[in-house]
């Protein structure tokens, strides 16, 4: 067990675009950056197979190597990035007293909080299996690979009716598969869904199974079976895409208490900032960003974190 009881400049907390990010930013200020990566190093696009919309990579990058090559960039620059997670933090007063998971404890500076979100999913054996296959939670990351081709939306609430006028322009047919017999949605939004001719309702639905083939790594989602509440009637509808959309859950258990957060629990950072209601500590990426959830969204607030870093211990 290692005790690093020296005092850090920036502790960036989670890995992923925004912690990367922060990091190689950081490093490049010559903040000699800790990075604690936690229990998913690069996040959740280590479940994506193919990211073809962050700049730089006009063929396209597999999600777990584009995250190797931002952890190389940022370790060239100086980062110590280690494996572990932030078990406590005391934010009263810096520098701020940090708990690792094995034991480790040291004292931080300026802290970037880079922990992310998590989608929920329905917890299906068969939607673990084809996650990267067919089943995943951003149309916008994955909706082109759908193009022409009959997809299925999960929920009824704003980004259930935002993701399925977003795949009605790609795909030939979009099924929503939604549990009550109305739409949560804003009224705004559920004319769009209702009113969009692509898209079929499946009222007072749950999904039991999704169905595919499998060849050897190679996995393939071709449908999903769908059973209505009211008659207990099952039906496979045929599908190569399954986006589920009943929202996300912020990483930040460790923060509550400490942090400002919204009902939800996605940290609140001031207007055009990343920084939080507790001088020095900061906050980039999907954890604070719940409108967006973008890999190079959650880059820039990286970036804009380790800038806003730079410039705190500055005016120290």
């Amino acid at each position: 067990m290692k005790i690093y009881m020296e005092t850090q400049k920036c502790l960036i907390i989670g890995s992923g675009p925004a912690g990367y990010t922060a990091a190689i930013y950081a490093a490049r200020a010559d903040l000699k950056p800790v990075l604690y990566e936690g229990m998913e190093p690069g996040g959740q696009l280590t479940t994506t197979t193919e990211v073809e919309n962050f700049p730089g990579y006009p063929n396209g990058i597999d999600g777990p190597q584009m995250m190797e090559d931002l952890k190389n960039q940022a370790v060239r620059f100086g980062t110590d990035a280690r494996w572990g997670m932030v078990s406590e933090i005391d934010t009263d007063s810096r520098p701020f007293k940090v708990k690792i998971d094995d034991g480790t404890e040291l004292l931080a500076e300026t802290v970037i909080i880079a922990t992310g979100a998590t989608a929920r999913y329905l917890g299906l054996e068969s939607e673990e299996k084809f996650k990267g296959g067919g089943v995943s939670a951003c149309a916008t990351c994955d909706g082109f690979f759908y193009k022409g081709k009959a997809v299925a939306v999960i929920g009824g609430g704003d980004t259930a009716a935002e993701e399925a006028t977003y795949l009605a322009n790609l795909a030939s047919k979009v099924y929503m598969v939604h549990r009550r017999d109305e739409l949560r949605a804003s009224k705004a939004m559920a004319n769009r869904v209702l009113n969009t001719p692509n898209i079929e309702m499946l009222w007072d639905s749950e999904v039991k199974e999704v169905v595919g083939v499998e060849q050897g790594f190679t996995k393939a989602l071709n449908g999903a079976i769908i059973r209505n509440k009211k008659t207990g009637e099952a039906r496979k509808i045929d599908i190569e895409g399954f986006f589920v959309a009943i929202g996300h859950k912020p990483n930040t258990e460790l923060f509550k208490g400490k942090l400002d957060m919204d009902e939800t629990g996605y940290l609140i950072t001031k207007p055009d900032s990343t920084a939080t209601n507790v001088p020095g500590i900061f906050a980039a990426g999907d954890v604070q960003d719940k409108h967006f959830r973008q890999a190079i969204t959650a880059a820039g607030t990286g970036c804009m974190a380790a800038i806003e870093a730079e410039r705190f211990l500055g005016e120290q």
